[in-house]
């Protein structure tokens, strides 16, 4: 519509109203006719927008300004979405973030390298022990530690059924999100079970605890072999149930093909990565691009979509647990059964004044990066935690105007986000 303003939002969480409804004038005023004695105009334009912002659509309505958020079950955490309605249409979005923030970053310079291996679990709290990986991974090239090959299969099996965990919850909350109560209950049958194997494994459930420098804190108890084996199974056939359920439903095709498209060249732009990147075409997986641990022995695809819409997002990640459970299969055959899970470490852990490294893994999200400075003390001197989810977010501006609401929260939950690595 051609009269579409694009001022900055004001009055969030205000609805604004016909100027032929009771009470409109007395709910939103009209910025012109502030008193001479109000605000200054430029704190004024700051908070409401400038007075374009107030202009009329051709009926005589005015935008809709609504918050979805930082309370609502379809933000999938504290996430606050300033959405500008014209109607049902999305106008405009922003993304308001930092309702999680904990000063991670600042927080690192204060411990020191061993202390900080447990504490990154709660970054992206589905996914810690790939957040532990790529913190690992990190130290051990800035001191020059060497990985017993046992650990190295310890920790890629852990990751890998972390990811398949990561997407079930995430297939769950989609589901539920477009109205499919059932594939939600019958995802977090699954999860249950790989939480099973980490309690069996770490004691833990959510947040494992379980990756040290040099290695890893313990094997693999006798009984999670028979378990692991068990819950593959069952994941692999309650993946034919989802897609007899949700993919070939009409309804759930109608709500999610077309919807939210990205090309190639803007999700690259963005710096998106993980499926987000991978749905538009670009087949790139920092497993394959830039192999970490011992991923080069292991033979997987790397799912790619065509449209880049909601769609593809969702198959390219039921795609990759499948992909998952050939990898957890592949080393649970080449597991070694003897041989050390730690490697030595010195008494004290302080790389050379100056160094510096930065490491990556690929996490449910996408592309997980840690960039860490030595000033050649005990703690580092600067940690920068690269969060896939907060570039992924931003493509959420992009994607929103156009869409109905109903669509947008598909295009959120279709970005699989998590807010505590958003806002660290």
């Amino acid at each position: 519509m051609s009269s579409r303003s694009k001022g900055s939002f004001a009055h969030h969480g205000l609805h604004r109203a016909r100027d032929d409804q009771p009470g409109a004038d007395g709910l939103l005023s009209d910025p012109d006719a502030l008193p001479a004695d109000g605000l200054p105009k430029e704190i004024a334009e700051a908070v409401d927008g400038p007075p374009e912002a107030m202009r009329k659509l051709e009926d005589g309505s005015k935008f809709l300004e609504l918050s979805m958020g930082p309370q609502h079950p379809s933000t999938h955490g504290v996430l606050r979405l300033a959405v500008r309605l014209d109607g049902e249409e999305v106008v405009e979005c922003k993304v308001d973030i930092g309702y999680l923030h904990r000063s991670f970053e600042k927080f690192a310079e204060t411990w020191q390298f061993p202390q900080l291996a447990p504490f990154v679990d709660r970054n992206d709290y589905l996914a810690g022990t790939l957040n532990e990986h790529a913190y690992c991974l990190a130290v051990e090239r800035l001191l020059d530690l060497e990985v017993p090959e046992r650990a190295e299969y310890i920790r890629v099996i852990m990751a890998e059924l972390n990811r398949i965990g990561s997407h079930l919850i995430w297939f769950g909350t989609f589901a539920m999100d477009l109205g499919a109560t059932t594939a939600f209950l019958w995802a977090f049958e699954g999860r249950e079970r790989i939480y099973d194997l980490n309690e069996v494994v770490t004691g833990g459930r959510m947040f494992p605890q379980f990756f040290r420098l040099g290695g890893v804190r313990n094997d693999f108890p006798q009984e999670f072999f028979p378990m692991v084996e068990k819950t593959l199974a069952e994941i692999e056939a309650s993946l034919e149930k989802f897609h007899g359920l949700v993919t070939g439903n009409p309804i759930f095709e109608a709500r999610t093909k077309g919807i939210g498209r990205l090309s190639a060249e803007e999700a690259i732009a963005f710096g998106c990565s993980g499926a987000v990147l991978r749905a538009t075409g670009v087949p790139y997986d920092v497993r394959k691009a830039d192999p970490y641990s011992i991923y080069d022995r292991f033979e997987f695809d790397v799912p790619v979509g065509e449209n880049g819409d909601v769609y593809d997002r969702y198959i390219v990640r039921m795609r990759e647990m499948e992909e998952s459970i050939k990898i957890v299969r592949q080393a649970l055959k080449e597991y070694p059964r003897k041989g050390p899970i730690m490697g030595k470490l010195p008494r004290r852990l302080k790389p050379p004044r100056g160094a510096e490294v930065y490491a990556h893994v690929e996490s449910p999200r996408g592309d997980l990066g840690v960039y860490i400075v030595s000033d050649g003390t005990d703690q580092p001197y600067r940690l920068k935690w690269r969060a896939p989810s907060f570039s992924n977010l931003y493509a959420v501006q992009r994607l929103a105007p156009g869409l109905m609401v109903a669509d947008l929260v598909a295009l959120v939950g279709s970005v699989d986000i998590v807010l505590g690595e958003v806002d660290r």
